[in-house]
Order: structure tokens, then C-alpha cells, then sequence
């Protein structure tokens, strides 16, 4: 029900607190109800019984993440970080010891057995450390003080960081947030401030400002994280004017649907300062490479308006292109026979 409420990011935010206690709470009562002299008893049961069940349902889990198209790292990784007993095995065996299915001994066990297999995760991180080849993200404290200005940049990549030069020379302030620690070091090495966050989360965002931002400028790499970000700003805050970098030409027709205010694909202006540099190059004019530049221009955004609606493949005509038609090395054995009959006349073959 909450998952389908409009309100469903401001609700998770809510109740992430109580969802830690109630958790803790749920712990506490599942190990004061367990049995230690049943275990005491079966030792060797569930010394043998913990290493067995992670060790099966990490070789299943990577199984099926390969199977579903996952990388090796991302299997390992997945593998290893779960491969323990679910906590609701602890609500089935209760109830089902409280039903006579098990007695109260067997439940005592099979809850020892998945705690301790949930116990050892912490060594299933750090194998998980020594067999992939990607490094773990790093964290830093989140600290907002200071936040919020008239514009709030999510991402400090290089397309942002280009953009938030425009913004600071105009002198504008502005508020920007990222999650990568390298790049937030980086960046204070040359005088700028961010802020350490997600932006796909709603606390963040809230805490650097978002209430008080005029334009919220979403320069996030991913397309999919941008989207994340994209729609929930546009749920839970619908006035927002958002400003988006576009993955490529799809994302921008589906960032459009979104409706936001103003899209840009990130290698649009780049292109078209390319070209026309060539042309310049081979000869053309600076005021007619401009000219052409900005044909390029018009052309591409009438085609994405009728790609919109029409789909892909529609605005083909408004490229410019020189198709290749390429004639055959050798004349078809039936053309050349009718081209020879054409050719020959009665006189010449005595008839």
C-alpha cells in the first residue's frame, strides 16, 4: 500500500527510524526464546549445518545471477552477501513449533543455525573484497551545514562541473551534492564546496536545500539513476523547474514525457563545436559554419519533437546523409542475355 501511495518517498523517510527499532526489538525477542542446551547438545549438527546451507545457497545465488545476465563480480558479490538464512525463517519455525509441525527443540536449533549463518556475514564481505576487481565505494560523514541556494546541482561530474562554472561567474550560489568522496576531494583541492550525499534519496535532498532551490540541476552519469532522481523530485515536489543532462538522444525524448523544463544531451554541443571547427578547417567560413551549425541545430530538435510522437525511425528525412548504392561487380547472367537479344537483330544472326 505504500509502495502505490504518492507519498510513498516522504513515507519511507518517515518510517526508516521505527523500521530499526522494531527490527532490533524482533532480534532481541527471536534470541531470548531459543534453547542454548538444545544447542549444546547438537553442536556438531550446527557446526556442520551453517557452513553447508551458506555455502549451497551462495553456489545457487550464483548461479542464477550468471543466468540472469549478471556479471562475474556482481555474482561473487551477491553470492557472498547473502547466502545466510532469512530472518523470516525465524517467524515459520516459531509458528510452526507453536503448531506442533516441530518441536520447541528442533525450532531452538534451525534458529541457532540460520543466526550464526547471518552472524558470520561479516566474512563474507571481506572474501567478497578479495575476489572482485571493483573497490568498494567509500564513505564520508554527511554534513549539510550551509546548504541551500538558489540552485542545487546533483553530480559533480565533468559535464557539471562546466556548467557550475557559468552559474559561479555569473555569481550565483550554489549548492551541489555528489556521492562519490574522490571526486568531493578533488574538487575542495580547486577552492569548490559539495556536499557528500545521494541525491536519489530524499533526506538528502531535503537537507541540502531543495525547498529553497529555484532550478534543481540533475547532472548525474546514469541514466537510470537519473531517472530515480527525476521522478521523485516530480512526486514530491511537482513545482520544481528541472534541469536535466540527458544520457543520449532516447533519454531525452523520455525526459520530456517526464516534463522536465529543460534537457541537454551531453554531447550535443560538443558535436556541433566539433564540426563546425572541421569545416573551418577545410576552408568554410566562420559565418557559414555558424550557419550550418545552427541548421543542425533546428534540424535536430524538429526531429526530436516528431520522434516524440512519432517514434525513432520517424524525421529520417531532416538528416543529412549521402546514402551508398552499390552496383554489382558482374551483370546478372538473365539481364545480360536479354541485353544481347536486344542488341542482336535478325540481319546479324541470319535469320
Amino acid at each position: 500500500m505504500l509502495a502505490e501511495s504518492s507519498y510513498r518517498h516522504e513515507l519511507g523517510a518517515d518510517i526508516e527510524p521505527f523500521r530499526g527499532l522494531l527490527l532490533a526489538l524482533f532480534f532481541m525477542a527471536v534470541g531470548l526464546s531459543m534453547q542454548l542446551d538444545v544447542i549444546w547438545d547438537n553442536l556438531a549438527v550446527v557446526l556442520i549445518a551453517v557452513p553447508a546451507l551458506m555455502a549451497i545457497k551462495a553456489l545457487v545465488l550464483y548461479g542464477l545471477c550468471r543466468l540472469t545476465g549478471s556479471g562475474h563480480d556482481d555474482a561473487i558479490r551477491i553470492a557472498l552477501l547473502l547466502p545466510q538464512g532469512g530472518e523470516f525463517g525465524f517467524v515459520l519455525f516459531t509458528t510452526a513449533a507453536v503448531g506442533g509441525l516441530i518441536s520447541a527443540s528442533t525450532s531452538s536449533l534451525l534458529i541457532a543455525i540460520v543466526t550464526l549463518s547471518m552472524a558470520l556475514m561479516p566474512f563474507g564481505s571481506l572474501i567478497t573484497r578479495r575476489l572482485t576487481s571493483e573497490t568498494e565505494r567509500e564513505e564520508m560523514e554527511e554534513d549539510f551545514e550551509g546548504a541551500g541556494s538558489d540552485v542545487l546541482i546533483i553530480g559533480f561530474s565533468r559535464f557539471a562541473q562546466i556548467s557550475a562554472q557559468i552559474l559561479l561567474a555569473s555569481g550565483r550560489d550554489v549548492t551541489i551534492i555528489d556521492d562519490s568522496a574522490d571526486r568531493i576531494r578533488q574538487a575542495a583541492a580547486f577552492g569548490f564546496r559539495i556536499y557528500f550525499g545521494d541525491g536519489a534519496r530524499l533526506d538528502v535532498l531535503r537537507a541540502a536545500g531543495i525547498e529553497r532551490a529555484k532550478i534543481v540541476a540533475v547532472c548525474t552519469q546514469k541514466r537510470e539513476i537519473t531517472d530515480r532522481i527525476v521522478d521523485m523530485i516530480r512526486a514530491e515536489y511537482p513545482e520544481t523547474r528541472l534541469f536535466v543532462r540527458a544520457y543520449d538522444r532516447v533519454h531525452s525524448i523520455s525526459l520530456r514525457k517526464r516534463d522536465v523544463e529543460y534537457e541537454l544531451r551531453e554531447t550535443l554541443e560538443s558535436g556541433l563545436l566539433f564540426g563546425r571547427r572541421t569545416i573551418e578547417a577545410l576552408g568554410v567560413s566562420e559565418d557559414e559554419a555558424y550557419a550550418i551549425g545552427e541548421d543542425i541545430r533546428r534540424r535536430d530538435e524538429e526531429r526530436l519533437k516528431i520522434q516524440a510522437t512519432e517514434g525513432l525511425q520517424a524525421g529520417r528525412h531532416m538528416l543529412h546523409n549521402r546514402p551508398v548504392r552499390p552496383e554489382p561487380l558482374v551483370k546478372p547472367k538473365r539481364a545480360a542475355r536479354l541485353l544481347e537479344a536486344e542488341t542482336v537483330g535478325p540481319d546479324d544472326n541470319g535469320a
